[in-house]
């Protein structure tokens, strides 16, 4: 049987998490606007290194390696700045939460394999899955090792925020719950203000999805992009 999007489901509701675990949550800031803009291209890329993700208070959770994707990889691995930001963002989260990583850098073969099997839904509205591009001033995102999908923690059990990870809806865009009072709408604003502080930017389709040194975050930022392809090397992270 071929892999699914839906399997394996790695979190839980978060409503239930909150409830079982007596905690509440008070009302966050709002989202700010969200957009998707041009991407510039990539034309002075570092030679910043790939490391582990590896923080105490993240845990990896390699959905696509337990999936049975043919590509994935059971190692999960950023630039060595955006896994530093990352960490911080753990530590600035109040006791008992942290973040599950879900997926983080991938190899172009995953992106296109990734892209076949979403795509072959003529309905899915372009945005949900990067194209497999092979051009180094074009980068998928993932491919940079500057983007990362996850989720909070609470008491070391993953949340789902309203859907589960890529769930290609309308409701997994970040911003479908702002009018919806609830747990869930609070738990993605606590999210989005804990990465944007590490100055991480969102992809709107997806609450989960969060960039640093791409293309899109050079277009929301208005930085360069810091990130063109990469890949780790067998030893020390290092890029090959």
């Amino acid at each position: 049987m071929s892999p699914r999007f839906d399997v394996p489901r790695l979190s839980r509701s978060a409503v239930d998490v909150l409830v079982d675990a007596g905690v509440s949550i008070g009302e966050q800031p709002p989202l700010p606007a969200l957009i998707e803009p041009p991407l510039p291209l990539v034309t002075v890329p570092s030679d910043e290194p790939m490391v582990p993700v590896a923080h105490r208070r993240i845990r990896v959770l390699g959905n696509y390696w337990h999936a049975g994707w043919m590509h994935a990889r059971p190692d999960c691995w950023l630039r060595a700045a955006t896994m530093q930001r990352l960490g911080s963002v753990a530590d600035s989260l109040p006791d008992r939460w942290g973040l599950a990583v879900y997926d983080a850098w991938r190899p172009l073969a995953l992106q296109a394999e990734l892209f076949a099997a979403a795509y072959a839904d003529p309905g899915l509205p372009p945005g949900f899955v990067a194209p497999p591009v092979d051009d180094p001033q074009r980068p998928p995102p993932h491919l940079t090792g500057g983007t990362v999908d996850l989720t909070l923690t609470l008491d070391g059990t993953p949340l789902a925020l309203g859907t589960d990870f890529d769930g290609f809806t309308a409701a997994a865009a970040a911003a479908a719950l702002e009018t919806t009072p609830g747990p869930m709408r609070e738990l993605r604003r606590m999210l989005y203000w804990a990465m944007r502080a590490e100055d991480f930017v969102l992809l709107s389709f997806e609450w989960w999805h969060f960039e640093y040194g791409t293309p899109r975050w050079s277009g929301i930022t208005g930085f360069e992009p810091i990130y063109g392809p990469a890949e780790p090397a067998a030893e020390h992270g290092r890029l090959s």
